[in-house]
């Protein structure tokens, strides 16, 4: 089963399948690099405004935490209407895509397993290459070598992020009661 993670490179979303791939002792066809997906699409200002429209039909659809598969019809001009099952699961990723997409983000699919270079991993998280290397030597984020060259997870990566995401958020949660506890008018 391939699990896949909904990213956007403008706000930083990402949301991965918990069971997913656990280690790097997999077998090989279970590692992906990130290279063999798609390329990053960002929507035009009217591929927005559809997204916005179409994401917006869709909420109440998703709201319902259905189980069961839905059935999509497609229509194009040159053949006749389709109707396919689709899973509920990869239904709520469709509106997670739609709806950055309607924010104008920069979206693309990883599956959580895949492997990024350095370069890639830092692109993601924003930060330097030798930053990330650094973090990397330190044992803060898994890692593995494929002859010189360092190899991330997209989910350790993810989780990295995750924590880093928390821990800044405990700090300001903390300053902001010490700004109360002074009476700093915040």
């Amino acid at each position: 089963m391939t699990h896949l993670a909904v990213f956007s490179f403008a706000s930083d979303v990402a949301s991965a399948s918990n069971d997913a791939y656990a280690s790097f002792g997999g077998s090989k066809d279970m590692v992906a690099q990130f290279s063999d997906f798609p390329e990053i699409v960002t929507p035009t200002p009217d591929e927005a405004l559809l997204a916005q429209e179409s994401c917006r039909r869709l909420a109440r659809v998703v709201a319902a935490k259905r189980k069961k598969p839905f059935q999509l019809r497609i229509q194009t001009e040159d053949a006749p209407e389709e109707s396919i099952a689709i899973p509920a699961s990869a239904f709520r990723l469709l509106a997670d895509i739609l709806t950055q997409m309607s924010q104008g983000s920069a979206v693309t699919l990883i599956p959580v397993h895949a492997e990024l270079t350095t370069q890639q991993a830092a692109d993601i998280l924003n930060v330097s290459r030798p930053f990330l290397v650094e973090q990397l030597e330190k044992n803060v984020i898994p890692f593995r070598k494929v002859g010189t060259h360092r190899r991330v997870l997209f989910k350790d990566l993810m989780a990295y992020k995750q924590e880093i995401d928390r821990n800044r958020l405990k700090a300001l949660d903390e300053l902001t009661a010490q700004a109360e506890e002074l009476d700093m008018g915040y």
